[in-house]
């Protein structure tokens, strides 16, 4: 719907006294942007508009926050009313009437003829827990005036004749790198530096005394933030400041038109939390004229330094994407809004914001050919949209490597890491028989290689594998798929081809008992749980298998929904935890945070529960597990009848009673085969041992010299004649 049927929905709902006091009707929408025309008879005595058809109103739901605004023909605001929100904070704890007052603290301002001082606070306090929310609908009420009284001339006398402007482009051309020096001199790198002395005096400007008597700790003239911005989508200051390899990267990524900026920083931290409780960077805002826009996580990459030579440290460095729905010049000059909170309280917080200035040097533009005139007014081109997007760069250099390579090559060191991770844990496997001998090893071997898949590859390198991967791939199977866009990662992708390798020889193992960030967090929790003697629980194993079931059918409904819309299944995705438990450090909404908590806490009594009962990608890779062509796992006759020892033992009860291995079920975590090949625990070895110890045991005699044999033998007495019988005779 466009912007005039959305303002014309709304005025249904108004009486035209609402918005101006002494009106009595409201003219339809009208002009780019759009606003009606409010009369008392026919005089007209002012406007009205929806700030969301003026500037950009988005707070923690990316939704717009609509406010009908009642602007006199001098500038000044006669009416704001807030008509239609999805915020979940405004919903969900804090009264829309409290949003609403603090609208009407904006009402009898005139920004035409006192324009605000960039960066100010707003003329009302903020409520607290609405922080986002309110900072954006008051930037936007203060924005959406200047850009009405700009483009229809309120407040004016004469609307003067806008001079030609010369029309600028990127020049993709230039490509020059420089050193960081260099492009801090030149403007290429823009830089706020903020002393506690400036902190301090801000908030005193507030008039806040709450926010006054609690000043910065530190000297005055200590550093409380260094914040540098560049625009690193521009190909000479991106290949500077990311390198070939990661810049080649983000115009892979980059849609075409889209921008990239990049924000680094000392002291102070600009990222905050609040992208990780709500998805949205609300400490930081680009603002150019009346349009402005915050970043998202999805719009975020960490990074973790930077490439220039000379270029310093810095504890926070981010490189964000441009929303694509953003307006936004990137040859025009814009702001970069830094906003610093003050805690007064439990329930309450201060907050003063400041300004770094960016205006991409002449030297990386061109100017364009002159348009041809149409013969608009000022006015009317004034409301156009920003410049048409600019054209993806073109690499016409055939002799350079293909850009994963190129990927590939700046990730060498993680390469390596991960590629001898992979290679070690090969070797066990192949060398099975001989390393579970020695169990004490083996067990220390195994805690050592979990502390390294749950640390390296899940919170540094954030290598967890997820079931969304699954989905994207079949999706891309039935769409356009492309090696090169599975490349990208290098990490993810090596360990997407072992798990797929693995399946051949170890079954689902492999990945999910070591490889898998989660899975090793579990089992890491539940050996502590272990050493503190929290009851285990062993689940019956009828019971046991039913609930193994359930994670088939979550990824079976979470594939039937990628074949509706793949990133629908992907938010149903969220019931796996690896996002807030491994990519977010559980640093998020609080659901989320206890709905991890919650699977961990079950998992110290029951060893792996969530791998067991409900992991959507462990049912994933189980599925195809019985096409395996090796079985490395050896087990004896007796085992399952009549011997239940490593049924019993199995820390996630993968062994049927019938002494069968479950391959879907199974970890490889080798506990079974220490078993195995443990002389002093199984059964069927001590039977087997001592039955050799029967056979190989000597005669009664042997050993005993000869002559003591000898004297052992029994003597052999004389015959005695007399003990003959005597014969009977028959004669008388």
């Amino acid at each position: 719907m466009g912007a005039g049927p959305r303002l014309g929905a709304f005025l249904k709902n108004l009486q035209p006294a609402d918005i101006i006091p002494g009106a009595d009707r409201v003219g339809p929408p009208e002009g780019k942007p759009a606003v009606a025309r409010v009369y008392a008879g026919d005089q007209q005595i002012g406007y009205a508009y929806l700030t969301t058809d003026i500037v950009n109103t988005r707070g923690y739901s990316s939704k717009p926050i609509d406010v009908v605004v009642g602007l006199s023909m001098d500038g000044e605001i006669i009416s704001a009313r807030l008509v239609e929100h999805h915020e979940p904070i405004v919903l969900i704890g804090i009264p829309e009437s409290k949003v609403q007052t603090f609208i009407d603290g904006y009402i009898g301002k005139n920004y035409v003829k006192e324009p605000p001082r960039p960066g100010a606070p707003p003329p009302v306090d903020i409520v607290s827990g609405a922080t986002v929310t309110l900072m954006v609908v008051g930037d936007s009420l203060t924005r959406s005036v200047l850009a009405v009284a700009r483009h229809y001339g309120i407040g004016q006398d004469i609307q003067a004749q806008a001079a030609p402007v010369e029309q600028r482009s990127i020049d993709l051309s230039k490509t020059d790198t420089a050193s960081w020096d260099e492009l801090l001199k030149s403007g290429a790198v823009g830089h706020l530096h903020l002393t506690v002395a400036d902190v301090n005096k801000a908030f005193e400007e507030t008039g806040r005394q709450g926010a006054i008597d609690r000043p910065e700790p530190g000297d005055p003239q200590d550093t409380f933030i260094d914040l540098y911005a560049a625009m690193v989508s521009v190909p000479g200051i991106g290949r500077s400041l990311l390198g070939d390899a990661e810049y080649d990267y983000l115009r892979s990524r980059l849609k075409p038109g889209q921008q990239a900026i990049l924000v680094a920083g000392n002291g102070y931290s600009f990222k905050g939390s609040g992208y990780v409780r709500g998805g949205v960077f609300d400490r930081i805002e680009v603002i150019q004229e009346e349009n402005s826009f915050r970043f998202t996580d999805l719009d975020h990459q960490r990074l973790a330094d930077l490439m220039a030579p000379g270029s310093p440290s810095f504890r926070e460095v981010s490189l964000f994407t441009v929303p694509e729905d953003a307006v936004f010049d990137p040859v025009e000059p814009w702001r970069l809004q830094l906003t610093v909170q003050r805690v007064i309280s439990v329930d309450e917080k201060a907050f003063t914001a400041f300004v770094l200035n960016y205006d991409l040097p002449k030297s990386y533009t061109k100017v364009d050919a002159p348009a041809a005139q149409t013969g608009t007014t000022t006015a009317e081109t004034a409301g156009t949209a920003a410049p048409a997007a600019q054209p993806p760069i073109a690499y016409d250099d055939d002799s350079a490597p293909a850009l994963w390579k190129q990927i590939w090559l700046a990730k060498t060191v993680q390469i390596a890491l991960i590629s001898i991770a992979l290679l070690t844990l090969i070797m066990v496997f192949f060398f099975q028989n001989q390393i579970v001998k020695h169990e004490v090893f083996y067990k220390r071997f195994r805690t050592v290689f979990l502390i390294f898949t749950l640390f390296w590859i899940g919170w540094y390198a954030q290598a967890q594998l997820s079931v969304v991967n699954v989905l994207t791939f079949t999706t891309s199977l039935r769409t356009d798929f492309s090696w090169e866009y599975f490349l990208m990662d290098p990490i993810v992708f090596i360990l997407w081809i072992a798990t797929a390798m693995s399946l051949i020889f170890w079954n689902r193992g492999a990945f999910c008992g070591w490889l898998c960030p989660f899975g090793a967090l579990q089992e890491l929790t539940n050996q502590v749980a272990k050493k503190l003697h929290v009851p285990q629980i062993k689940v019956p194993h009828g019971l046991n298998t039913r609930l193994a079931g359930l994670k088939y059918v979550i990824f079976l409904i979470l594939f039937g929904i990628s074949l509706y819309e793949l990133g629908t299944a992907e938010k149903f995705a969220e019931v796996e935890p690896f996002k807030t438990a491994i990519i977010l450090k559980f640093v998020r909404d609080w659901p989320f945070v206890v709905f991890a908590a919650v699977l961990l806490l079950a998992g110290l009594f029951i060893e792996r529960f969530y791998c067991r009962y409900l992991c959507p990608l462990g049912a994933a890779l189980a599925i195809p597990a019985r096409l395996r062509i090796f079985d490395w796992l050896r087990r004896y006759k007796t085992c399952g009848n009549p011997c239940q020892l490593c049924a019993v033992d199995c820390p996630v009860q993968a062994i049927n009673p019938e002494g069968d291995i479950n391959p879907n079920e199974c970890i490889q975590c080798l506990n079974c085969q220490q078993l195995y090949h443990n002389e002093k625990r199984c059964p069927h070895l001590i039977q087997k041992n001592a039955k050799l110890k029967r056979h190989k045991a000597p005669p009664p005699d042997a050993g005993i010299p000869g002559e003591v044999v000898a004297s052992r033998k029994p003597t052999v007495r004389p015959r005695d004649p007399s003990s003959d019988p005597q014969p009977v005779s028959s004669n008388p």
